[in-house]
């Protein structure tokens, strides 16, 4: 039988039929906005408040864009693996998992965090978030590059990653931009060739909570055993963007570029290899987020205009270093 978790009475009835929830309890259900890959509910009952979470098989984007549903079992088991490995507080707590209807439920983090995205947009630029961010990333790439024989099995398979990532970013960014598609193709035979770490694949703002000095992780469904300077390259192309569509916190951003590079190298080591991979993900994510299936929404269509020429013109001769790049970035864009 299908569930649509965004209908209440049917979410209600689901998890009394499941034993979730007892037979009379009347939990308070409201469906979350601003998710292009699941349904997103909070469930708030007297003893606890839960998120639910179920994976669409067609992306709620205006271009054609599919995966499989199943991805949110990978999410389920990326929680749980960093519950264990991450830093305390680092992720929401799991509760369950439905794989029929290809549901993951998780605690409910407190009201009182902020989406770090909404508090960048605002010009909040805080150099703890930025440290918190880079520093978390560092930890996970490490510990994971310890344990990647007994990661193998569950995340070792990389479809999800193909589906929601290299098509829709750097192969359909490719086709589009026939300038970079040299750029972007080298890039995915070269990204496909390393599975040294787990990646988060969405490590973004968008995906993260704050409040003083916690910052909470979320949105884990693309990881995978993978190259390490793309989850460095999409993060920090979303600091570049908000600079660039932020005028009144661009240094800040700029600023924070380096910050979190060094916060994660604190942690993970760093590889001169690394960075300059970093750049390249970085110019890569910059790109797709322009011309790619999945824009950046804040943007208006000069700002993205502006951001891909840009990006193509450092393409010609790519900067060596993170802090190079900043400044060649924030020069393109005068």
């Amino acid at each position: 039988m299908a569930l649509d978790i965004e209908q209440p009475g049917e979410l209600v009835r689901y998890l009394r039929a499941t034993r979730r929830i007892g037979e009379e309890e009347a939990p308070r259900i409201r469906v979350l906005a601003g998710g292009v890959s699941n349904r997103t509910v909070l469930v708030e009952r007297e003893s606890a408040s839960w998120i639910l979470k179920q994976a669409l098989p067609k992306l709620r984007v205006p271009v054609d864009w599919y995966s499989d549903p199943a991805r949110i079992h990978r999410e389920a088991a990326a929680l749980r693996w960093l519950e264990r490995n991450a830093p305390e507080g680092s992720v929401p707590g799991f509760v369950f998992e439905d794989r029929e209807h290809h549901v993951l439920c998780m605690e409910a983090v407190p009201a009182t965090y902020e989406n770090w995205k909404e508090k960048l947009l605002a010009g909040r630029v805080e150099r703890g978030d930025v440290e918190r961010f880079g520093r978390l990333l560092g930890i996970v790439h490490r510990r994971s590059a310890e344990q990647l024989e007994e990661l193998q099995p569950a995340f070792g398979d990389r479809a999800f990653f193909e589906s929601l990532r290299l098509e829709p970013y750097y192969l359909y960014t490719a086709a589009q931009v026939p300038q970079a598609a040299g750029f972007l193709l080298a890039l995915v035979e070269e990204t496909r060739a390393n599975a040294s770490v787990l990646v988060h694949g969405d490590y973004s703002p968008k995906n993260v909570l704050v409040r003083g000095e916690h910052l909470v992780l979320l949105d884990h469904e693309v990881a995978h055993l993978g190259e390490p300077a793309f989850d460095l390259g999409f993060s920090l192309a979303h600091l570049l963007s908000k600079a660039h569509h932020l005028p009144q916190a661009r240094d800040l951003l700029l600023a924070s570029v380096t910050v979190h590079w060094r916060a994660y190298v604190a942690e993970a080591g760093e590889a001169a290899a690394l960075e300059e991979k970093a750049v390249r993900h970085t110019l890569a994510c910059l790109l797709a987020r322009t011309r790619g299936r999945s824009q950046l929404e804040y943007m208006a269509d000069v700002e993205k205009d502006r951001q891909a020429a840009a990006v193509v013109r450092l393409l010609l001769r790519p900067p060596p270093t993170l802090e190079r790049l900043v400044a060649d970035f924030a020069a393109a864009l005068t």
